[in-house]
């Protein structure tokens, strides 16, 4: 496993496991330990995944130190705001069962996200959490947070994948210093992304899976992937890209899939936005 280190020094692994749709308690508890198990280091989970407390008792009964793990949470938009962060903060912290977090992050733009980042600075210098950040923050909001905050983000977890790799949110994050991480790394296998010839042939030269061949070209260029499977012969796969390296002719050629369009969350699209915010049951909004 390669580590990256944040922009405060931290580093973190540059492959994780995600517990996304994973809501069956005993199913989650049971897929993290496999994880564990299987070599994953770096945990990410969500208050609105509903399974901290699933993934918490994996880590109580994993034969791992807990200062061998990275652990990452998430405040949702109901969530948003100084004092509801920070009520939420101790919340996941109880669910989880840690006495500290190793990442939180605001899981979506939206709400008052200036609220909870002033909470999350004040964890964070407090010694609560060891690194910050946000999630799906597009490059017009990332950039406007940084230049009104204390703190710099560590890190912005955002979709990426070969149909829709973000040349500019990458280049607006490096400037800035704050760490590309993919969620969906394989953006659930939509637009035919298993079965990309490109990616076929890539796989079959360097004796590896398109989804080896995915997580290989972002972790290549220094961006965390977290995918998720409740298989643990596909956890296995998953972590198995790290005896390879793809060259020059394979990048340009994953280059050329770029579609530059979103396939799972698009926040700058109204019927996106109130989809986010339907799952909240406002009856307000649900009426829109």
């Amino acid at each position: 496993m390669n580590y990256v280190k944040l922009n405060n020094g931290i580093e973190i692994p540059l492959e994780g496991f995600g517990v996304f749709q994973v809501t069956d308690p005993a199913v989650c508890e049971q897929t993290v330990l496999d994880a564990i198990e299987t070599g994953y280091r770096l945990l990410d989970t969500a208050s609105s995944y509903q399974n901290e407390e699933a993934v918490g008792r994996a880590i109580q009964k994993s034969f791992v130190l807990r200062k061998e793990l990275f652990i990452t949470t998430k405040a949702y938009i109901q969530q948003m705001g100084y004092e509801k962060t920070m009520q939420a903060f101790e919340e996941s912290l109880q669910k989880l069962g840690l006495e500290y977090l190793d990442l939180y992050l605001i899981h979506m733009p939206f709400g008052d996200y200036y609220g909870s980042w002033r909470a999350m600075e004040e964890l964070y210098k407090e010694g609560k959490i060891r690194a910050i950040g946000v999630c799906n923050f597009m490059p017009d909001r990332l950039l406007d947070l940084c230049y009104n905050a204390e703190v710099i983000p560590q890190v912005n977890q955002i979709e990426r994948h070969p149909h829709y790799q973000r040349a500019e949110d990458m280049q607006i994050m490096k400037e800035l210093g704050v760490q590309p991480q993919a969620w969906a790394p394989f953006a659930e296998g939509l637009r035919g992304m298993f079965t990309e010839p490109v990616l076929m042939k890539i796989a079959e030269k360097h004796g590896k899976t398109p989804a080896q061949v995915i997580l290989r070209w972002n972790v290549q260029q220094n961006v965390i992937v977290i995918p998720k499977s409740v298989h643990r012969e596909r956890m296995a796969e998953n972590l198995d890209i790290w005896d390879f390296e793809l060259d020059a002719e394979d990048l340009e050629k994953i280059g050329g899939l770029d579609m530059e369009t979103p396939s799972m969350l698009d926040t700058r699209k109204i019927s996106e936005v109130k989809r986010v915010y339907g799952y909240l049951n406002n009856p307000v909004l649900t009426s829109l």
